[in-house]
């Protein structure tokens, strides 16, 4: 039973021991749909920009063989003209390790977009691809790779993250050590070729990189990371692995220039053997912080918010605020001051509904509400939600005959 949930897991469906048709109840709430600019495309995400202008990017399916990954602003309640920022024919287009786009926290307006590109025939052999344009998304610099480990392993997960000294903050998994035996920073010989690192730099808007750095030396193999910036500095969250494989959510911070060591937020202690492609979701306001994440020990999947309100230092106790069959596939957002919103992909019969909870530090937890239908699909990817003062924008792809983003303005 054991590995047959695995395998269900790692197909993006639900883990075992769940009984769909008795799913807690769920309110429909208002959304009014906004028409996507894509055509036939899918890994659609969201960025918020300094001046709180929303910014949608994906990935065009140009043809069988060419893919292209555009952006577009929010401007009057309705989508811009897409640009551009690159295609090619060697991409690795992936169901949970989308691209992003971020904007630079100078006056330049300068844009950072990253994509994945094959480095060699295997796999999993990829590399984070990073282009800069400095004069709004009109024109893109040549591509730049911010790890220079120069091995042909998976590199992925990316998350750009703008700093107050200009430069845009990276982190993402990398598989340079995968691909040998050697002996770590954690004093063990992972086997198998190595363990999956989770590493950083930064970069300003000529591509230049510094602050480069090994965040921890094993880390889950292919679930989201996320990053934020707190009044007291970056704090970087995502899914580690243990040698006895117990894969809970773990954080690191940045203190006067220096890295804490990792630290996990909440021991759930779920212990699996294979990854479950679930990453956690961050949000800030000054140096509170909410983290929601998927686990599912002992086969019971969970959605969980946890808060903190000294930047990760010290943590509350967690807050279950799924409806008895989550999948995951997890984003919060703060909505006002000790308001987080959540939400998660909840598994009905065979089909699934993206729902969404609001709920404080003190356990307060608002009644669960339906956004849209879903599939349960990999094809359908992970929504994407992000606010500002004046937007609750969710959006996600629609599985039919194609592929097809879909964008909507919530109203809670």
């Amino acid at each position: 039973m054991k590995n047959i949930c695995i395998l269900l897991m790692l197909a993006g469906l639900s883990a075992c021991q769940i009984d769909s048709n008795s799913v807690g109840s769920a309110t429909p709430i208002l959304i009014q749909e906004i028409p996507s600019p894509a055509v036939v495309g899918g890994a659609p995400n969201l960025f918020v920009s300094e001046d709180k202008q929303i910014v949608l990017s994906w990935v065009e399916y140009l043809n069988d063989t060419t893919d292209a990954l555009l952006f577009s602003r929010l401007e009057h309640d309705q989508w811009s003209t897409p640009h551009q920022i690159a295609s090619g024919s060697d991409w690795f287009v992936n169901w949970a390790d989308f691209p992003s786009v971020a904007t630079f926290n100078d006056a330049s307006g300068s844009i950072a977009a990253h994509w994945l590109q094959k480095s060699a025939e295997g796999t999993y052999d990829y590399d984070v691809r990073v282009a800069i344009s400095n004069d709004g998304g009109q024109v893109w610099s040549p591509s730049f790779i911010p790890h220079r480990d120069k091995v042909n392993a998976e590199h992925g997960f990316v998350t750009l993250l703008p700093l107050q000294n200009g430069n845009i903050f990276a982190t993402w998994l990398d598989g340079r050590h995968t691909k040998d035996s050697k002996t770590h920073n954690d004093g063990h010989n992972h086997g198998h070729g190595g363990a999956m690192t989770i590493r950083t730099a930064e970069f300003d808007n000529s591509g230049n990189l510094y602050q480069e750095a090994e965040l921890d030396a094993r880390v889950c193999d292919c679930c989201q990371t996320d990053a934020v910036l707190t009044d007291s500095g970056p704090v970087v969250v995502y899914r580690d692995r243990s040698d006895e494989e117990v894969r809970d959510i773990s954080i690191v911070r940045q203190q006067n220039g220096e890295w804490t060591k990792p630290r996990t937020i909440h021991q759930v202690t779920w212990i699996i053997a294979g990854c479950p492609v679930n990453g956690p979701a961050i949000t800030a306001q000054g140096n509170a912080i909410a983290i929601a994440w998927f686990t599912a020990p002992d086969n019971e999947n969970q959605v969980n918010v946890i808060f903190s309100s000294d930047a990760g230092k010290t943590f509350s106790d967690p807050i279950r605020i799924d409806d008895g069959a989550p999948i995951g596939r997890v984003d919060v957002v703060f909505t006002e001051p000790n308001h987080a919103l959540v939400s998660w992909v909840e598994k009905i019969g065979d089909n699934g509904e993206i729902r969404l909870a609001k709920v404080t530090p003190t356990g307060k937890i608002g009644a669960s509400m339906i956004a849209t239908q879903t599939s349960l699909s990999r094809e359908s990817g992970f929504p994407i939600l992000e606010h500002t003062d004046q937007n609750l924008i969710l959006t996600w792809t629609a599985v039919d005959s194609i592929t097809t983003i879909k964008t909507a303005s919530l109203q809670l």
